[in-house]
């Protein structure tokens, strides 16, 4: 008996070009979540630096961002310091960590982002040999990659952006390095606006300071000069000696007197 073409079942490269589409979808809609989720981040990010001036506070929120962002084992930002050392000053798994000092030569691939300002990208840290020498730390950690992207302002590299995922975690992709790099721009921008802000509050402060003295300074002059007169005017021979001058003086001094208090009530003004 002779089989029905329409009941046999497909040939076996359908099947397998069917399986490709589907994955090729699913990967397609994994990236498209995930591009989504950067935007996310990215505006929360805004909306975070956006509400301070203060640059603690505000890489303190960026590597918060991040971190659940990526749902990371560690996050920090560092700053350049002085010769090998940087500072800690932002830490997503210890908040209260705000101004450390860090050896440079502990951490080769944040030595490296600092030296070249390019952005390191370490897939598999347990193998990669410029970690060789912390393998064994690496390993206790149970670290799986490492990401250190450079912040930079006028070409200078002015501090860095570290991210390190455990071996359970998702490995960082070339869309999520790319969000990390964007992230370190936004970074050098705020750190550039609120660098702004805390020099004109310096200069406020130094003006108020300067205002405050000249004040003090007239108040200081005014009360010498009323206790010299005081002094002056107390004498015995004080009631009759102005008697002796012509009206016409006593008129002049009278004008003086009346130009130094309009004088006075000027400067008082500001």
């Amino acid at each position: 008996m002779e089989q029905n073409p329409a009941l046999e079942s497909p040939p076996t490269t359908e099947y397998a070009e069917r399986d490709d589409e589907i994955a090729r979808l699913r990967a397609r809609v994994a990236d498209l979540q995930r591009e989504r989720d950067h935007l996310v981040a990215i505006v929360d990010i805004l909306q975070e630096i956006s509400s301070s001036l203060h640059f603690v506070d505000i890489l303190q929120a960026i590597a918060r961002k991040l971190g659940e962002a990526f749902g990371l084992d560690r996050c920090a930002i560092f700053l350049s310091g002085e010769k090998q050392e940087v500072r800690l000053v932002a830490s997503y798994e210890d908040p209260t960590i705000r101004n450390l000092v860090v050896d440079l030569n502990r951490y080769p691939e944040l030595k490296r982002a600092f030296e070249s300002g390019e952005t390191v990208f370490i897939p598999d840290a347990a193998n990669d040999p410029m970690l060789k020498s912390i393998k064994a730390n690496l390993d206790m950690r149970n670290v799986r990659s490492i990401v250190v992207v450079p912040i930079q302002w006028q070409g200078s590299v002015i501090g860095a952006i570290f991210l390190r995922t455990e071996r359970d975690a998702q490995p960082f992709s070339d869309a999520d390095v790319r969000f990390c790099q964007v992230v370190a721009s936004l970074t050098a921008k705020a750190l550039r606006n609120a660098h702004r802000f805390e020099s004109l509050l310096r200069q406020q402060q130094d003006v108020s300071q300067s205002q405050r003295k000249s004040e003090l300074q007239r108040v200081a002059l005014v009360a010498f000069m009323r206790r010299l007169l005081d002094r002056y005017a107390s004498g015995d021979d004080h009631a009759w000696a102005e008697t002796l001058l012509p009206k016409a003086s006593g008129e002049e001094l009278e004008r003086l007197v009346a130009v130094v208090m309009q004088v006075l009530e000027e400067e008082a003004k500001g």
